[in-house]
């Protein structure tokens, strides 16, 4: 009898009325707020104050991809999967670490009335609230599934927390990403002095989970050592960092030659430099000179045997002066001496100091802002091993703007085209997150790093959230989305395909705006209530004709929206035609 396998899950107040919630949450579309991206594209759209205007702005001519939103992280998330689900390669979280001490507010507006009593009992959320693991873990878990939702499939997460919530959230990860997408469990050290406010143990770390959408499809590659982390007296070969340690002759009451007799012979040196000893003594042909242990006239002997000598000849430093010819063994870095290139289950470098990071925030703003941001350092390390030059990279809880800071100056480094997409809830989203963003992006005068001190360039898009895609709105006109933000959402909805940056379109007089090997999709619409009530809108027999032809011609078949038609879907199904009629029928089709 065979024995079912069953993978063990997390149950927690609060988990079955929101276990679907990420699907419930309504679509609202990105709007560009000119006068805050950086620097101010062309185009100048409407502000936010006009967001209920029946028509949503524009979210064309969006710069280089960077993006700053302003707005609810869970509607964010939502309002990017129609261009980004599937794409993004790298996201980075720091969500709240619910110790008790941060007052965080959950608000998500679920539609059970007894999680709304719930949620309105304790918020914000503070250490007396009994139940605020539960809240924390009703918070994550929708976001949780949007991010895996918009996660590439060779794409990983990394998100920051401590022992508060560590261990509910790696069987949450567990659930959603799935056990078998695992990678590590990262103790990063962020304070090596320790907090002594603790019980018992200074803390030095927090932690980074690491998981991947499919294992089997991601790349982790090695870290970049910078100047910053690495002592001044560590140098660098073929074989890796070095420094000079022991002579090569040795020393002590052991060192003469009648105390270790086989350590006592000849190694004869090259005119390059290079070393050599023989089995029987004798010199090579091409030697320059001949070094035997001696001091001050008394013959010593080697640290080394001539084996080990021959192994590790590439471990010896020759040193030549006016006084003679010297030779010194290499030592080479221990745990904690240098960074190492080879990603280690643990992060620790001099540069991911919190202190640091809080530091190099002054000096952007010339005061202190924000209360422990992240080192850019740390995050600029973990989006080098995981990405590639080109990929976009996404932080649904942006605080003081890190992550943007981390990308831009990895791009600095590498010459990278990296995008970064930040989310924050927060009133300071304009104020710290994209304001640090502006000043990295010009210069600060003040900083000691050389790049950040001339400036990191780029620039970036600031949107706040629209109003939703609502069926009673679209039917009163009281609000209508644009084209393109509509012909990206039924995309989506209707088979999970990302548009992507590309401004979806009517490209034809039947409103083709998106092919691929198997499907056309079709869209009759202008956001007027007016244009909507009248027969241009509606889809007739010419352009089901039309569309048939190009179905038999392309061996495809069609998916038409619009406002209504004047043919029963029998007749189109013969066609390869699904009708699918506005607002209603905004659902996957396939």
């Amino acid at each position: 009898m065979l024995a079912l396998l069953i993978m063990p899950t997390l149950d927690f107040k609060g988990k079955q009325h929101i276990y679907a919630h990420h699907l419930t949450v309504p679509y609202r579309p990105l709007v560009p707020d000119a006068g805050k991206s950086h620097p101010p594209p062309d185009i100048l759209y409407q502000n936010s104050s006009k967001k209920s205007s029946p028509v949503a702005d524009d979210t064309s001519g969006v710069g280089d991809g960077n993006l700053i939103i302003h707005g609810d992280n869970l509607h964010a998330l939502k309002a990017l999967l129609p261009r980004y689900a599937g794409r993004i390669k790298c996201i980075y979280i720091d969500p709240p670490y619910n110790t008790g001490n941060e007052r965080w507010v959950y608000n998500d507006n679920t539609n059970s009335p007894l999680m709304q009593e719930w949620l309105q009992q304790n918020s914000p959320v503070d250490g007396e609230d009994l139940e605020r693991h539960d809240k924390w873990l009703c918070m994550m878990w929708p976001r949780l599934h949007l991010l895996r939702e918009l996660l590439s499939d060779d794409g990983v997460i990394f998100i920051s927390i401590d022992d508060n919530e560590q261990q509910h959230l790696r069987l949450l990860l567990d659930e959603i990403f799935g056990s078998e997408n695992f990678i590590a469990l990262l103790p990063a050290i962020l304070n090596l002095k320790g907090n002594n406010d603790r019980f018992g143990f200074s803390d030095t770390h927090e932690y980074i989970f690491c998981f991947a959408k499919t294992l089997e499809n991601v790349i982790i590659k090695e870290f970049i050592i910078d100047e910053d982390d690495k002592l001044l007296q560590w140098k660098k070969d073929e074989f890796g960092y070095y420094k000079q340690s022991g002579p090569l002759k040795a020393t002590g009451v052991n060192a003469p030659r009648d105390k270790r007799p086989n350590l006592y012979y000849p190694i004869f040196v090259s005119k390059d430099g290079e070393i050599e000893v023989t089995e029987d003594n004798e010199p090579p042909s091409d030697y320059y000179e001949i070094l035997f242990p001696i001091t001050d006239a008394i013959e010593m002997s080697w640290v080394w045997s001539k084996d080990k000598l021959r192994k590790n000849s590439q471990e010896i430093i020759l040193k030549r002066t006016s006084k003679g010819t010297s030779l010194y063994t290499k030592r080479r870095p221990k745990l904690d001496d240098l960074p190492t290139e080879k990603p280690k289950s643990f992060l620790y470098k001099p540069s991911y100091s919190s202190s640091g990071a809080t530091a190099e925030l002054k000096q952007i703003f010339g005061k202190k802002v924000f209360n422990y941001p992240k080192p850019h350092r740390l995050l600029k390390d973990l989006f080098h091993i995981a990405t590639n030059e080109d990929d976009i990279i996404l932080d649904s809880f942006a605080g003081s703007g890190t992550t943007a800071h981390a990308v831009l100056a990895l791009n600095k480094e590498d010459g990278g085209n990296r995008k970064f997409i930040m989310v924050e809830c927060e009133d300071y989203a304009d104020t710290i997150t994209a304001e640090r963003v502006r000043r990295v992006i010009k210069g600060v005068p003040e900083a000691k790093d050389p790049n950040l001190c001339e400036g990191l360039g780029g620039s970036f898009t600031y949107c706040t959230l629209g109003n939703p895609i609502d069926i009673e709105e679209m039917l009163t006109g009281k609000s209508l989305p644009i084209y393109s933000e509509l012909a990206a959402y039924l995309l989506h909805t209707a088979s999970g395909i990302s548009s992507g940056q590309q401004d979806l379109a009517p490209q034809n007089e039947d409103g083709l705006f998106y092919s691929n090997d198997t499907t056309d999709y079709y869209l009759l619409y202008e956001p007027s209530l007016d244009w909507l009530r009248s027969n241009d809108a509606i889809f007739n027999e010419s352009h089901a004709n039309r569309i048939c032809d190009r179905n038999q011609a392309t061996n495809k078949q069609a998916v038409v929206f619009a406002a209504g038609k004047y043919m029963g879907q029998r007749d189109l199904t013969v066609k390869n035609i699904t009708f699918c009629q506005l607002p209603y029928e905004m659902h996957r089709t396939e």
